[in-house]
């Protein structure tokens, strides 16, 4: 409250608070604050007339202008799926080569394959798409039934010893060992000659020749007589230090002694032609990265 007293230096009225010999002028407000203030109150009564504002119980005043959000967001989507059919079906006419050619249709086959490929291949195949014991590793370039476009879309779309597709690969290896066809001298022996073909030194020079007899007479039929395998039957090739379920001695053992049945499901009724084409065309990049 102004006391009448004027403050010597300013000439303001002082309010007549003292404060350890220091007295509290009584300023006005300045202008600015005013005119800033009634700029504010004068955009936000113009805001609250255009634009959707004030709640009215189970619905809104729409303003003026009557912008939506849903609308907005509605449109976006529609745009959206626009692009995509626009994006897929110049996939669906080209091959995954042109495909893989093309830097702007690669950008949206890897946007879209990661998600296809972590919901239906990652479980088995790795988030990584590295494998594991019994699951093809997708990055090394080695492929049990070929890796050009059209067989990697076959694979995908009839699987491999999948009952429920009539058109499915079929590969199944013989139980060598439980079945009685091989003692355990001539299983020892065709196990280190099939590790020599990847490593000379894995065993003496006696070993490595039984076995090959025991592998010409046993698994050349499906592995070839070099063993470097078979596309047309899904053969592994045993000369390039990749092993499905393992390389070490007791797991080769093992491979022989019990056989073995991989399956992998079709994709043929869960992904469509397209999803299946930007899949192959993915697996395939991946491939060219692990080089």
């Amino acid at each position: 409250m102004s006391v009448e007293k004027r403050d010597p230096h300013t000439g303001y009225l002082t309010t007549g608070h003292d404060w350890n010999g220091i007295e509290e002028l009584n300023t006005p407000v300045p202008k600015v604050i005013y005119i800033c203030l009634g700029l504010a109150f004068a955009f936000a009564l113009i805001y609250w007339l255009l634009m959707p504002a004030f709640p009215l119980g189970l619905t809104y005043t729409k303003g003026l202008l009557g912008v939506s959000q849903h609308s907005l967001i509605d449109a976006d989507l529609q745009q959206a799926q626009t692009d995509q059919q626009t994006v897929t079906s110049k996939i669906a006419t080209l091959s995954v080569d042109e495909v893989r050619a093309d830097a702007g249709l690669m950008h949206y086959v890897r946007a879209t394959a990661v998600p296809i490929f972590g919901d239906n291949c990652a479980a088995c195949h790795g988030i990584d798409a590295k494998g594991g014991p019994g699951y093809p590793n997708l990055t090394d370039n080695s492929w049990l039934w070929g890796g050009d476009a059209d067989a990697v879309l076959e694979t995908l779309r009839v699987g491999v010893n999948d009952e429920q597709h009539d058109d499915t690969r079929v590969s199944q290896m013989l139980a060598f060992g439980r079945d009685g066809m091989l003692d355990r001298n001539a299983l020892l022996s065709v196990v280190t000659y099939v590790q020599s073909l990847s490593k000379p030194d894995a065993g003496t020079v006696e070993a490595i020749g039984a076995g090959r007899e025991v592998f010409a007479a046993n698994c050349a039929s499906c592995h070839g007589e070099k063993g470097a395998g078979s596309i047309e039957l899904g053969a592994p090739d045993l000369t390039d230090s990749v092993w499905l379920y393992g390389g070490d001695t007791q797991s080769v053992f093992n491979t022989v002694y019990n056989g073995r049945t991989g399956v992998m499901p079709s994709w043929e009724a869960r992904l469509s032609d397209v999803d299946r084409k930007i899949l192959a065309t993915y697996v395939l990049s991946l491939g060219e990265a692990g080089q």
